[in-house]
C-alpha cells in the first residue's frame, strides 16, 4: 500500500486518526473477547484489531531492510510448497532482493522464528516488464539467514493457495503497517473492482500491509497490492485477482 504522495501534515493526521482507533479497539478487545480462537467470535466484520498470536498469524511475518534494525516495509506470509520454503507477497514488495529478509510472527522487536533471507523469486513477466496491477502477487523461496537447514513451513505451517474466488468471498487480511511492530487483523466482505481486481473496506491497513495475505476459509486468495499499489487510503484496499498467471508462478515456487 503506497501513501508516499500524501502530504505531511496529511499523514500526521491519519496516524493520529489510526493511534485513537487502535486504542479504542484495544480496549474494545477486552469486552467483546478477540482473544478467542474461532474467527466467529472476534470483532465484527469491517473492523481493524490486533491479530492475536498463534497459528495463522504466526504464519504472517513482516519483510525488512536487511535486518530488524533496518525497519520493516511489506508483509509476507508462509505458503504450502513441496519443500516447505515458499512465501507469497506482492510483487512491488521484492525490489531489493540482495537485502530482504522475511520475520513470521515479529512481535514486538523480536523475531521468533528466525530471520529468512530470499533465495528465489518468482515474479510475473508482466511486472518485470511494466509493473501491471494485475500481475502484483509474487513468491519467493527463503533459507534461514544464519545458513541453518531449517525450513519455515515446519515452524509455523503454511497457508494452501486457492484461485477463481467468488465476487463477494469473504476475506481476512493480516499485515505490518510500518509503524507498528505487531500485526493487524481485519475481516469483511469484498467485491471486484474489475474482472482482475479485488477491493475490501478495512480502515487502518496502511504502509507496510502491502503483501498482507488475502485469506478465504484459511487459503491464500491474493495479497494486498495492485490497484494503486493496494490503494492509496488505508480504508479500501486491494488484491489482484488470484487467477492462472498468479497460481503459475506459486507453482514454480512450490515445486522447486
Amino acid at each position: 500500500m503506497i501513501h508516499a504522495t500524501l502530504p505531511r501534515t496529511a499523514r500526521r493526521s491519519r496516524a493520529r486518526r489510526a493511534s485513537r482507533i487502535l486504542l479504542a479497539l484495544t480496549a474494545m478487545s477486552a469486552l467483546i473477547g478477540l482473544d478467542l480462537p474461532d474467527a466467529a467470535s472476534g470483532p465484527p466484520l469491517g473492523v481493524t484489531t490486533w491479530a492475536r498470536p498463534g497459528a495463522e498469524a504466526d504464519r504472517v511475518g513482516a519483510l525488512f531492510a536487511g535486518g530488524l534494525d533496518g525497519g520493516h516495509f511489506c508483509t509476507a506470509s508462509v505458503v504450502r510448497s513441496e519443500d516447505r520454503d515458499v512465501i507469497a507477497t506482492a510483487a512491488h514488495c521484492l525490489e531489493n532482493t540482495d537485502t530482504t529478509v522475511f520475520a513470521p510472527g515479529y512481535r514486538d522487536g523480536r523475531a521468533p522464528y528466525g530471520l529468512w533471507r530470499l533465495t528465489g523469486v518468482h515474479v510475473a513477466p508482466e511486472w518485470t516488464a511494466g509493473q501491471d496491477p494485475d500481475a502484483d502477487i509474487a513468491f519467493a523461496t527463503v533459507a534461514p539467514a544464519d545458513g541453518g537447514q531449517a525450513r519455515v513451513e515446519d515452524l509455523v505451517g503454511g497457508f494452501p493457495v486457492a484461485a477463481a474466488q467468488q465476487a463477494g468471498a469473504r476475506v481476512t487480511v493480516i499485515g505490518y503497517p510500518r509503524t507498528m511492530d505487531a500485526p493487524l487483523r481485519c475481516a469483511n466482505g469484498t467485491d471486484l473492482l474489475s474482472p482482475t481486481q479485488r477491493r475490501i473496506g478495512c480502515p487502518d491497513l496502511s504502509g507496510g500491509t502491502s503483501g498482507s495475505p488475502w485469506l478465504v476459509d484459511g487459503a491464500l486468495a491474493g495479497v494486498l497490492g495492485g490497484f494503486e499499489g493496494g490503494g492509496t487510503v488505508p480504508e479500501v484496499s486491494y488484491s489482484a485477482v488470484m487467477g492462472e498467471r498468479a497460481v503459475g508462478l506459486y507453482r514454480e515456487a512450490a515445486d522447486g
